[in-house]
């Protein structure tokens, strides 16, 4: 059954043609289940009803035209309750619809169940027989499975149509996304395609094909070359009966049949990249299908050596490359080396098809002050190709193609955000004090840049956190003592007299060093952040001792320490850190100054040990992003549950607050560094709950500082109050909205001023 489900399921997605993809599928279908019809119902929820789109054994002339209201026939129910009905004579059945142009008054046996995706019913998938008789469990097994898969290819059908719409046809239609940076942006998609990897290929057409044909021979040529250069470099290095591989490899290179397949591809309008992934993926699942477990082992060669071709067929594209002025970038998942390799060619603004809102690629997006839209679903990037685009970072919307009234809307509003940037630079210089007087903190989250200017401080006092492991990114192996000293004594000389708070080495999770890797099932529960350092004390100390000699006639260093989760880790971090002070100590006649040591509060354990950990360190720094994620068991970088993932939550308030009212009952510094602190409405909830340092990127600085500026601390406590009265976080979510409209500060949550 699997074999079956897995062919069915790869020639769908393969197909680019919807209307022939389930056409096909049905058909499968109903030959797998050896029934007398299969068929595909799709949800319309304007209409409010499913459309029949495909089936193999109903009247062919009623597809695209029956429709089954949502809570009418069988169909309906499937739908209404949301799960499999097997029904052994449906025409007797009270909710049966008789629906005479489908042709169905032979068939009596029903099953149905619905393609949900993220719990919105996508359609029906039925299946009818002649004979009056319950469907089996296997069969209705294999419906239920064979729905599941299916549900997240179905689930982009919509976005798919609104992509490929002309702006004519367009109105005030959008894709929908996810809101992850704010702010507005109007320019043109540049989509940046994975690398060398067939599946992450989109499929796309071609009017040039004699160039197609050309790229497509030269990366042929490219390939046999590198293949022999290979076979001979491993000539007495490994036995000549594995060299056979190569052999093999260049033997379906030179394949009569799969390069013809290939160029008659490219000849019927493909582009070669295009080509290459239909035909190699079409004898992937040939070979998948078949019984003989050696046979469906070399599906596993096809698809390497179709990657390999890929990669040069990328390489001789990638020189054609022109990039539009006010550039949109759009990638299946943007990371941090993409939006680095892209931020100073007039980029405007990202959009990410998977990825989460507090991916780390996101947190840069927003220090650069580029609106941001992730999470849009798997929507081919071929159709995001060549056109103009605007992106809302507020709402979360995409409008491709956009018609002149909605161009002009935006125009004025790009216009508005303008001037209220204005505005709020005026206040730059002044301290971030409310109308009543309560005086807070701003400090600034580091590490993605070396140089702290005046200007990139942006009114900050201080750095409440530097991320040490971005220049350990960097580079290809752990750098040594002095180059460290250099880079901490820049940055502690830039914040004269201010605090500077250095995090030691953060890795694991989503932050890796490429000479160090860490390969784990579930790496953000697994090895990362102080757990790291403490098994390689050697990294640690070496870390450590140059920060120390870094802060040698400064005297503005402190220490944080990550991923804190028990007492031991802060006495054995405190052990360290003091041999490495003795040691420097001993080293230099000149003083050295002994840093304050804090933690990060980011594991939810550490929250009922606060008591206990006031007494061993310094100050408290909560890390909002990381306590979220584990608080509400959701990996903030998976887009499937991003959703989820909400720092409004009224269980990570409730625990803010808490921390919040236990480091005042300790007399203990507390600041907060998270992503909460830059947001207009968590800035008011944190400075009422007590957290007077709040660190955020330079570019929000500003931006808060107006906001602490325009209110009072006693209207941050009401606020505040009410907040933690509720269930949801959408009912946390649209009282602040409301109360920051009230406030005069709207501009700041919404599109305009």
């Amino acid at each position: 059954m699997l074999t079956t489900l897995r062919r069915i399921v790869l020639a769908f997605t393969q197909e680019p043609e919807l209307n022939k993809a389930l056409g096909n599928m049905v058909a499968d279908v109903k030959q797998a289940l050896k029934t007398d019809c299969c068929s595909i119902y799709l949800a319309d929820y304007q209409q409010q009803h499913f459309l029949l789109m495909a089936s193999d054994g109903l009247a062919q002339a009623s597809l695209g035209h029956t429709s089954i209201g949502f809570s009418e026939g069988l169909v309906g129910l499937v739908g209404q309750r949301e799960e499999p009905i097997n029904i052994a004579n449906a025409q007797f059945h009270p909710r049966f619809k008789h629906a005479p142009e489908v042709k169905e008054e032979d068939l009596n046996a029903f099953m149905g169940t619905p393609i949900i995706h993220q719990r919105k019913v996508l359609g029906i998938i039925s299946v009818q027989q002649r004979q009056s008789r319950q469907f089996n469990e296997n069969e209705e097994a294999f419906l239920v499975t064979l729905a599941a898969q299916l549900a997240v290819v179905i689930a982009n059908i919509e976005s798919k149509e609104i992509l490929s719409r002309s702006k004519h046809q367009q109105n005030r239609q959008f894709i929908q996304g996810v809101p992850a940076s704010p702010g507005l942006a109007i320019g043109n998609l540049y989509v940046s395609y994975p690398k060398a990897q067939l599946s992450g290929i989109s499929l796309r057409k071609s009017d040039n094909k004699e160039q197609q044909l050309s790229l497509f021979y030269g990366a042929v040529r490219q390939t046999r070359d590198d293949l022999m250069n290979m076979s001979e470099r491993m000539q007495g290095a490994i036995p000549e009966d594995t060299l056979d591989i190569f052999e093999m490899y260049r033997h379906m290179l030179e394949s009569a049949s799969l390069g013809e397949e290939i160029t008659e591809k490219i000849a019927q309008g493909w582009s070669a990249e295009s080509a290459l992934k239909l035909v190699i993926e079409q004898y992937v699942v040939q070979f998948e299908a078949v019984d003989d477990a050696y046979i469906r082992e070399r599906a596993t060669d096809i698809k390497d050596l179709g990657n390999r071709v890929l990669y040069h067929l990328q390489q001789e594209t990638s020189s054609r490359v022109h990039f539009p002025e006010q550039m949109i970038l759009v990638a299946e998942e943007v990371t941090v080396s993409l939006l680095a390799e892209y931020q100073d060619k007039s980029l405007k603004a990202i959009v990410s098809l998977q990825g989460s809102t507090s991916s780390h690629a996101v947190i840069l997006a927003r220090a650069l002050g580029f609106p941001a839209i992730v999470a849009v679903g798997n929507i081919p990037l071929s159709l995001f190709s060549d056109k103009q685009a605007v992106i809302d970072g507020y709402s979360g919307e995409i409008y491709l193609s956009p018609d002149e009234a909605i161009l002009n809307e935006y125009c004025h509003l790009v216009k508005e955000e303008q001037e209220l940037q204005q505005i709020v630079a005026q206040v730059v210089n002044l301290p971030a004090v409310t109308q009543d007087g309560r005086s807070i903190e701003l400090l600034l989250n580091a590490g993605l840049s070396t140089e702290f200017n005046e200007s990139m401080k942006n009114g900050a006092v201080g750095i409440g956190l530097y991320r040490t492991e971005i220049p350990f990114m960097e580079r290809n192996c752990f750098p040594s003592e002095q180059e460290q000293i250099c880079w901490y004594k820049t940055v502690l000389e830039s914040f004269q007299r201010q605090p500077v708070v250095m995090r030691t080495l953060d890795i694991g999770g989503d932050k890796a060093l490429s000479y160090f890797p860490i390969k784990e099932d579930n790496p953000f529960l697994g090895w990362r952040g102080i757990r790291v350092t403490l098994d390689h004390p050697e990294i640690f100390l070496v870390q450590v001792r140059a920060m120390l000699a870094a802060n040698i006639g400064q005297g503005n260093l402190e220490i944080m320490l990550p991923m804190v989760s028990s007492l031991n880790e802060v006495d054995d971090a405190i052990r360290l850190i003091n041999q490495a002070y003795y040691e420097i100590s001993n080293e230099t006649t000149q003083t050295v100054a002994k840093p304050k040591i804090g933690i990060m509060i980011e594991v939810p354990s550490v929250i009922f040990q606060l008591k206990e950990l006031a007494e061993k360190v310094d100050f408290f720094s909560v890390g909002s992003n990381d306590l979220t994620q584990y608080l509400l068991a959701v990996d903030r970088n998976n887009a499937r549950v991003s959703v989820l993932y909400d720092t409004y939550h009224p269980a990570v308030l409730r625990a803010l607050n808490h921390i919040a009212e236990q480091a005042q009952l300790s007399l203990i510094e507390l600041s907060l560094c998270g992503e909460l602190a830059s947001d207009p409405g968590g800035a008011l909830l944190l400075m009422a709950m007590g957290y007077d340092k709040l660190s955020m990127s330079s570019h929000n600085i500003p931006k808060i500082k107006w906001v602490i500026r325009n209110v009072s601390y006693e209207q941050s406590q009401q606020i505040l109050t009410q907040c933690l009265m509720y269930n949801t976080s959408d009912e946390v979510h649209n009282y602040l909205n409301d109360q920051l409209e009230l406030l005069g500060l709207g501009g700041f949550v919404r599109a305009g001023k």
